[in-house]
């Protein structure tokens, strides 16, 4: 009767049927043959199993260069290059007399990440337009701006100024949906290219508005914690975007049941069966990012559409529309969203793309984004863009003579050192020391996996 079971139990999970029946004199007489056939099946299923695991990969990185948005990957090799030059840029500015001996900036490889041989000497003179070398009467070379660069250095001061109302609504805003209404100033400070702050961050633009938010201290550590709640900016994107222009009054934060604007690449199917998941996930209600959510059951479908809002918001916040994924993953807790965050942002795949290149991962709102380029670009962007122009990398494996044609690259990146993304960005000020600079710990989530993208989304 036990040899029965477990071939009944075989015959269930391996679809055989009346073929594998046996009768138990059979069995009986017959053990060998029961044996046989039982490992048979289970070798049959292990083996199908195996291939239906292994098509399916565990990491992004080995996804194939088909379910990749070609656009944004170029958009993130911008990015690369861009990060580096701000960097230097950041380095220089910070000097009394903004120059610096040539072999100084070698300390900063790490940072800059360049891999050997390449030396950052080299990766200064392939930009002349910014960076301007001479040579004193001891033999010492040294790196200052061009007076192109200055002017730019001026402009961006101008335009962080200007954005500054801007800057402190989406700071307010960040705290208003955190769960203490309150947030770790070293993980707000990732932010600071992102969201426009000043160069002097830390040391004087957070205390320049306490009507809004202060500096406070927890078992030694600093947080920005909110002075007034404001019912004005307690009302999300989409909502903003939905209500008629003429409408009295503003809602107050509660239950929400707005759509996800949704952009696919052009390769993308859609299946019927996954078409119906995400109807059914955009016409599910959710409690608003400004909301109370301490009552939420993490896991629940309430919990992770609430989670998909967060994201959705912070990154409207940003002048790029992308963030790096492990700055998201530091504010988990802070913001009540899953501790499996990354799968959370590889599953609603129309909403959110995320990027590989670089040794951090980067995550974009796919709507704000037209190819490989913003749709909407502040000053900021456009400031950014000028440096792009003015810098002499080319792409190493078409031929590309400079970014405005950079339609297509290989999976060799621009330069042979991978970026470490957004945190390459100083965020050292007149009082602190670049050579202190630390790598935030990676997340738990590095390693990511996407069988649940597969499951959900038909991509070829």
């Amino acid at each position: 009767m036990v040899i029965r079971c477990f071939l009944s139990v075989a015959n269930i999970r391996n679809g055989i049927t009346q073929r594998c029946r046996i009768s138990l004199a059979d069995e009986i007489s017959q053990p060998s043959l029961t044996v046989e056939v039982v490992g048979s099946s289970l070798a049959c299923y292990y083996n199908s199993s195996q291939r239906r695991l292994m098509s399916k990969s565990r990491r992004v990185q080995d996804r194939s260069k088909n379910k990749r948005v070609h656009d944004l990957e170029i958009a993130t090799e911008r990015w690369k290059v861009l990060s580096k030059i701000l960097f230097i840029m950041d380095v220089i500015r910070k000097e009394p007399e903004q120059i610096i001996p040539l072999r100084n900036l070698e300390q900063y490889r790490q940072q800059i990440n360049l891999s050997k041989p390449h030396r950052v000497s080299d990766f200064v003179r392939k930009s002349p337009k910014l960076f301007d070398l001479y040579k004193d009467n001891r033999g010492v070379v040294w790196c200052g701006f061009t007076k192109k660069a200055e002017n730019l250095v001026e402009e961006e001061g101008r335009l962080i100024e200007e954005n500054t109302e801007k800057a402190v609504e989406h700071v307010t805003r960040l705290l208003m949906m955190s769960v203490e209404k309150k947030l770790p100033l070293d993980k707000i400070a990732h932010f600071r290219r992102d969201f426009g702050f000043p160069f002097d961050f830390r040391r004087r633009w957070i205390h320049m508005f306490p009507e809004h938010f202060r500096v406070i201290k927890i078992d030694g550590s600093e947080y920005l914690e909110l002075n007034s709640w404001n019912p004005v900016w307690a009302v999300t994107e989409l909502e903003r975007k939905s209500m008629p222009e003429n409408m009295s009054g503003l809602p107050s934060p509660g239950i929400l049941c707005l759509p996800f604007p949704m952009k696919f690449p052009p390769n993308f199917k859609k299946i019927f069966r996954d078409g119906g998941k995400i109807e059914h996930f955009q016409k599910r209600s959710y409690i608003s990012p400004y909301a109370d959510a301490k009552g939420l059951v993490p896991g629940s479908q309430e919990f992770n559409k609430r989670a998909v809002a967060v994201i959705h918001e912070i990154l409207s916040f940003t002048i790029e529309k992308r963030l790096v994924t492990d700055h998201l993953t530091h504010f988990r807790w802070e913001f009540v969203m899953p501790q499996k965050l990354m799968r959370l942002l590889l599953k609603h795949y129309g909403i959110f793309y995320v990027s590989e290149r670089g040794k951090r991962f980067s995550v974009f709102l796919t709507e704000a984004y037209d190819g490989s380029e913003l749709i909407r670009k502040c000053p900021l962007v456009l400031w950014k863009e000028k440096i792009i122009s003015l810098t002499g990398y080319r792409g190493r494996k078409r031929g590309v003579k400079n970014f405005n044609e950079f339609v297509d690259f290989d999976e060799g990146d621009l330069f042979d050192g991978e970026l470490d993304d957004q945190d390459t960005i100083s965020n050292f000020e007149d009082d602190e020391s670049i050579s202190t600079l630390k790598e935030p710990t990676l997340a738990e989530d590095s390693e990511m996996d996407v069988r649940d993208l597969y499951d959900t989304y038909g991509i070829t």
